[in-house]
């Protein structure tokens, strides 16, 4: 495997630069009662874009109101050491995804083991590449169910029988550390990763870096279950599409320098101001680009789009709950979209009568044509 090549760096760049301006082209609508005009500018729809991602996110938060269970659900944090950042720089794709595996071979392990529930569980699981400060700090944000389904298709919980216990955090911490390392090594050994040219290839150098970090404590930390399971979607939707850095905390760009707001953990979580060189502040944006085709959002367990149609039935009838239909893609769609706008989409924002109709559509990189009459302008994706 490779980096990813610095075309693909500049092709997300360019398209957050062009998103919603007239380099990407619109339309122009008008109302068809009291003619009021709107101009819109397509966006550029990239995953990395602060600006394109309301309606991604909203229906994905429409999902999993569709799916939650009347549980209490745990939130699990999974990070890597700071030690494997440049092969992560260097095979981000094989990296992150061996950190979801490991993730779930380690959620999936103590579940299944009879010891502690001996169930088939789930897991939903957001790669997080950054720091506050636009560093790179690999981790996964996992929101796991109280207990599972057994063979005989019951609800099982732990039987410690504390809804504030999940797992372990020594167990999950020797699981992790086991498989993800098991997985670098196997990947050196057979020469399916690229390796960056301050890794230690000298096998003493190799061996000693090897030793430290299975002596090293790695962190996982497992957090209080959530208080409802509404505030579970609450946090979901802050953490689903989130991308590195968000327009609100940039306060101001000059010629060579970006101003942004961060947040210190190491100062009692104190906000702060970070001033940052343009090459510098892009150059750690662009350390959190994720692979093409990367899914950056997987579930897991019964939640898994292989079972989730017949063991969320299942999981509904066992813990006596009414079940229903899920809702279809263009369901979801059209739910977000009613929540965003708090108004159907396509009706006129002046007189609330008349319906928006599409009248032109201009190309790309040309301006709409000049209007006399009353225009609204608004941004929207193609």
């Amino acid at each position: 495997m490779a980096p990813l090549p610095l075309v693909y760096h500049r092709k997300v760049l360019s398209a957050l630069s062009r998103c919603r301006t007239s380099q990407l082209g619109g339309h122009v609508d008008a109302c068809d009662h009291c003619g009021h005009i709107r101009i819109s500018y397509n966006s550029c729809r990239n995953r990395h874009c602060p600006k394109c991602q309301g309606v991604n996110k909203e229906m994905w938060i429409v999902q999993q109101e569709d799916m939650l269970l009347p549980v209490t659900y745990f939130h699990v944090v999974i990070t890597l050491p700071h030690e494997f950042n440049g092969l992560c720089m260097h095979n981000p794709a094989f990296i992150y995804d061996l950190l979801f595996k490991s993730a779930w071979h380690t959620i999936n392990t103590l579940a299944r083991d009879p010891k502690w529930i001996g169930v088939k569980t789930a897991a939903t699981m957001v790669l997080h590449t950054w720091s506050q400060s636009l560093c790179l700090h690999p981790h996964l944000h996992c929101i796991v169910p109280n207990g599972g389904l057994d063979k005989h298709g019951n609800w099982n919980f732990p039987k410690r029988g504390n809804n504030n216990f999940l797992f372990p955090v020594a167990a999950m911490k020797k699981l992790h550390k086991g498989f993800f390392m098991d997985g670098i090594k196997q990947a050196i050994q057979n020469g399916t990763i690229s390796l960056p040219d301050d890794f230690p290839t000298i096998p003493k150098q190799y061996a000693s870096w090897k030793n430290n970090l299975y002596k090293k404590d790695w962190v996982i930390f497992t957090k209080k279950p959530f208080s409802a399971v509404n505030n579970v979607i609450e946090y979901l939707g802050r953490y689903s599409h989130r991308v590195a850095i968000t327009n609100h905390r940039i306060k101001s760009i000059s010629e060579d320098k970006v101003a942004f707001t961060y947040k210190d953990y190491q100062d009692h979580a104190r906000n702060k101001t970070m001033r940052l060189d343009g090459t510098e502040f892009i150059r750690r944006f662009c350390l959190h680009i994720i692979p093409p085709r990367f899914r950056r959002i997987r579930h897991y367990g019964f939640l898994s789009n292989a079972s989730k149609a017949k063991d969320i039935v299942k999981a509904r009838k066992a813990l006596l709950v009414k079940n229903h239909a899920l809702l279809t893609r263009v369901q979801r769609r059209t739910l977000a979209i009613q929540r965003i706008f708090n108004a159907p989409v396509d009706q006129c924002p002046c007189c609330r009568k008349g319906q928006m109709k599409i009248i032109l559509a201009f190309c790309s990189n040309k301006d709409p044509p000049i209007c006399q009459t009353k225009t609204t302008y608004l941004a929207v994706s193609p």
